[in-house]
């Protein structure tokens, strides 16, 4: 009887030992050509034996990838790609940087990071300061909703400059309510209220005075 840790090391133990003796046998046959027509006829069986690798992206190509590390990189045949060195296999992929919005940040959002990203390459002047403003007032309403409680602006002015790597600062506001913004948002609304009330009174005054000409018309 003979063991599995007597036979040939399986190099990809996914494929099996079936193709695994192919790639061995396609290995050893004489001629290039007779080797390039049965490594293509071992890729559409590995192919068929792995059809989760048909949704990848350029899966023909991580088929004659595996096919090379099969044959222990050492195979002699016409390929439409260029076989991967063991260097290049074992080289370790680059280290992926964290993401900004962890902790007390990751409420906030990506959409939060652009707006910064956007307010910091403005020139300095009241369209800068207005988007920082609003930046500020976004991120106070998102802290709120996330943690179902009422934060205070010196909190959300702390975790702006931190986003902002100490580039974007409104320490030197007490809060917002004393911001241009909501300034400039309150005085359009009380604006707004009074063009209202006059519209309603000149209404109220003008349907006043067609009654009255109508009741002494009707007197008459």
């Amino acid at each position: 009887m003979e063991y599995n840790t007597q036979k040939t090391q399986l190099h990809l133990p996914e494929y099996g030992r079936i193709i695994q003796q192919l790639v061995e046998r396609c290995k050893e046959l004489s001629t290039k050509e007779e080797r390039s027509e049965m490594a293509m006829a071992i890729i559409d069986f590995m192919g068929q034996r792995n059809p989760q690798l048909r949704d990848e992206e350029n899966y023909k190509h991580k088929l004659w990838d595996h096919l090379f590390i099969l044959a222990n990189y050492d195979l002699d045949v016409d390929s439409p790609y260029p076989f991967p060195t063991r260097e290049e296999l074992a080289e370790k992929p680059k280290r992926m940087e964290y993401p900004k919005l962890q902790g007390d940040f990751k409420f906030y959002g990506k959409s939060i990071l652009q707006l910064i990203e956007k307010a910091i390459e403005l020139e300095q002047g009241d369209e800068k300061e207005a988007l920082i403003e609003v930046i500020a007032n976004n991120m106070k309403k998102s802290y709120n909703v996330y943690n179902k409680e009422h934060v205070t602006d010196d909190v959300i002015f702390r975790h702006l400059k931190e986003l902002s790597e100490n580039r974007l600062d409104l320490t030197g506001i007490e809060t917002l309510e004393k911001s241009k913004i909501y300034y400039t948002s309150n005085n359009n609304n009380r604006n707004n209220n009074n063009r209202n009330q006059s519209n309603n009174r000149n209404q109220s005054n003008n349907k006043r005075r067609h009654n009255n000409n109508n009741n002494h018309k009707n007197r008459k």
